[in-house]
C-alpha cells in the first residue's frame, strides 16, 4: 500500500481552546501585532516551533521514572552518553538545558572579537550568540537556497567557493575564521537538507585550512532522511548509519535535543578537541551545572537516550517528511507561494509572493503571520526582515509540525485556513514596529497595522 499512515497511536489527550475570529482579532491586539506574546491557550493549532513542542512516546515517559536525580554520576548520565558515543563519536560529549547554551559556551571559548563564522545559514539565536562575542557571522549558502521556487534536492549545501573565499579573503585582510559550521537541516533557509557530499566538501577544505568544522545537527535525522532519498549511494543505508558518517566528518557538534532529540528540553555540546574540551567543561560548571547533567534533571537525560534512538527509526522518518509534505504538496497545488521541495520539519510560506502588495518596510511575513492566525487560531512564525533585518534574503512564514502531535485532520484545516487567506490577501495591511529591543527583536518587538 502505498498511503503512509502514522506509526504511532494516541495514549493521551489535551483538549484545544476554540476561538473566534472576533476573538483572536483582541487577542492579536492585546499581544502587539506579536505571535511570540500570545498566551499558548489562545492558540488552537500551534505551529510557532518544533522546538521542545512534540509529544514523548511511552518509552520515553517510563524512562523518566528510571531518572536518577544524583548530582553527579547518576546512571542516568551513563545512559545517555551510551547513547551519545554510539551515535556521534566524539571524544567529549556535554549535556545542556539547550542548543543555545551548547552554542554560548562553544562560541564563549572559540571565538574572538572581529573573527569570521561561516555557515551555510546561521539561525537567529546562533547569530546573535556569535555577534554577542564580537565576531560576526557569515551566510554562505547555495543561491539556490534564497529562491523559494527553485527545485533542487540540497538547497541547504554551503557554496564551497565562497566559504574558500571567505578563509582566504580573512587571512589577507588579517580576520580570523576560527571555526566552520552547518546547520542541517537548514532551518533560516526553509529546512532544506545538506548533503552528504557537501558536508564532505567542507570538511576537505576545513582540512586544508586547518580549521575545526562543527554540525549544528538540531534536525540531524531529518537530514540523514533526505541524504537516504535523494543522494546516490545511501539508498540502503540506515538513517542511523548515514548521521554517523555525518558526525564522522565534524570536529563537534552543538545539538537542541528539544528538535531530533524527542524531549521538551535538553541539548548537547560534543567535540574531540581535549584542550578545548577542558575550557568548555570549566565554562559548563559555571554556567549550566556540573558535567554529568548540565542543567537538566536526570530524568530529562534518560528521555533524551530513548529519543536519540527512537527519532532514527525509518518508519518514524518516513512519515515525519511525508506528513510535513503533505502539508507544502497541497498548498503549491493550490497556486499558493511555499518553499519547494518541502523541508523537514516545516512548511514555508513566501510571504513576498503571496503579499506583494506589502512592501518589505512593512514586513510581509509579520503581516502574513498575523493573518494566519486570525483567520484559523494558527501560530506561526516569520522567518525574514523581522528577525535578520537588511540581510534578510527571503521573508518566509514557517509552520513548524510539532513531532507526534496533530492529526492529519487537523493539518487539514490548516491548510483550508491558509487557502482562505490566500484568497482574501488583497486585503491584508502591513504592520509597522512601535517598539523593539537591541537585539532578537522578532521575539518581544510590538507592532501595529498600517493604516
Amino acid at each position: 500500500m502505498k498511503t503512509i499512515i502514522e506509526p504511532f497511536r494516541i495514549k493521551s489527550v489535551e483538549p484545544l481552546t476554540m476561538t473566534t475570529e472576533e476573538d483572536r482579532k483582541e487577542l492579536l491586539k492585546k499581544a502587539s501585532y506579536n505571535l511570540f506574546l500570545l498566551p499558548s491557550k489562545d492558540v488552537m493549532i500551534d505551529l510557532l516551533t518544533d522546538s521542545g513542542t512534540g509529544a514523548m512516546s511511552s518509552e520515553q515517559w517510563a524512562a523518566m521514572m528510571r531518572g536518577d536525580e544524583s548530582y553527579a554520576g547518576s546512571p542516568s548520565w551513563f545512559r545517555f552518553l551510551a547513547v551519545m558515543n554510539d551515535l556521534l563519536g566524539y571524544s567529549h560529549i556535554l549535556p545542556t538545558h539547550q542548543g543555545r547554551a551548547s552554542e554560548r559556551i562553544l562560541f564563549s571559548c572559540m571565538l574572538k572579537p572581529n573573527d569570521l563564522v561561516p555557515s551555510n545559514t546561521h539561525f537567529d539565536t546562533t547569530r546573535a550568540n556569535i555577534e554577542a562575542s564580537g565576531a560576526e557571522a557569515v551566510d554562505l549558502v547555495i543561491k539556490e537556497g534564497t529562491d523559494p521556487m527553485c527545485i533542487h534536492p540540497f538547497k541547504g549545501n554551503m557554496d564551497l567557493q565562497r566559504l574558500r573565499n571567505c578563509i582566504v579573503d580573512g587571512q589577507k585582510s588579517g580576520r580570523r575564521v576560527p571555526m566552520i559550521m552547518v546547520t542541517v537541516t537548514n532551518n533560516s533557509g526553509g529546512g532544506q537538507p545538506v548533503s552528504m557530499e557537501n558536508i564532505l566538501g567542507i570538511h576537505k577544505i576545513s582540512r586544508e585550512f586547518g580549521i575545526p568544522f562543527f554540525i549544528d545537527a538540531c534536525r540531524f535525522a531529518e537530514n540523514a532522511w533526505f541524504i537516504k532519498e535523494r543522494e546516490a549511494g545511501y539508498q540502503h543505508k540506515t538513517p542511523k548509519e548515514i548521521a554517523k558518517e555525518m558526525f564522522s566528518l565534524a570536529d563537534g557538534c552543538t545539538i537542541s535535543a528539544k528538535k531530533d532529540g524527542m524531549v521538551n528540553i535538553g541539548g548537547v555540546l560534543a567535540m574531540n578537541d581535549d584542550v578545548l574540551a577542558q575550557e568548555v567543561q570549566n565554562s559548563l560548571i559555571l554556567t549550566e551545572g556540573f558535567l554529568t547533567y548540565g542543567g537538566l534533571a536526570g530524568r530529562d537525560l534518560d528521555a533524551m537516550a530513548v529519543g536519540f534512538e527512537e527519532v532514527l527509526q525509518e518508519d518514524y522518518l518516513r512519515y515525519r517528511i511525508a506528513s510535513t509534505g503533505f502539508v507544502a504538496n497541497h498548498l503549491h497545488q493550490k497556486g499558493i507561494p511555499v518553499m519547494m521541495p518541502p523541508g523537514g520539519h516545516a512548511v514555508y510560506l513566501d510571504a513576498r509572493k503571496f503579499l506583494p502588495h506589502i512592501p518589505l518596510e512593512q514586513y510581509p511575513g509579520q503581516a502574513l503571520a498575523c493573518a494566519i492566525y486570525l483567520k484559523g487560531g494558527i501560530r506561526t512564525c516569520e522567518i525574514g526582515t523581522v528577525m535578520f533585518g537588511a540581510a534578510a534574503k527571503m521573508d518566509l512564514v514557517r509552520l513548524a509540525i510539532p513531532r507526534r502531535t496533530y492529526t492529519q485532520s487537523q493539518m487539514e484545516y490548516v491548510i483550508e485556513a491558509i487557502e482562505e487567506v490566500f484568497q482574501e490577501r488583497q486585503s491584508i495591511r502591513g504592520v509597522r514596529i512601535e517598539w523593539q529591543p537591541k537585539a532578537l527583536r522578532h521575539f518581544t518587538a510590538k507592532f501595529a497595522p498600517v493604516s
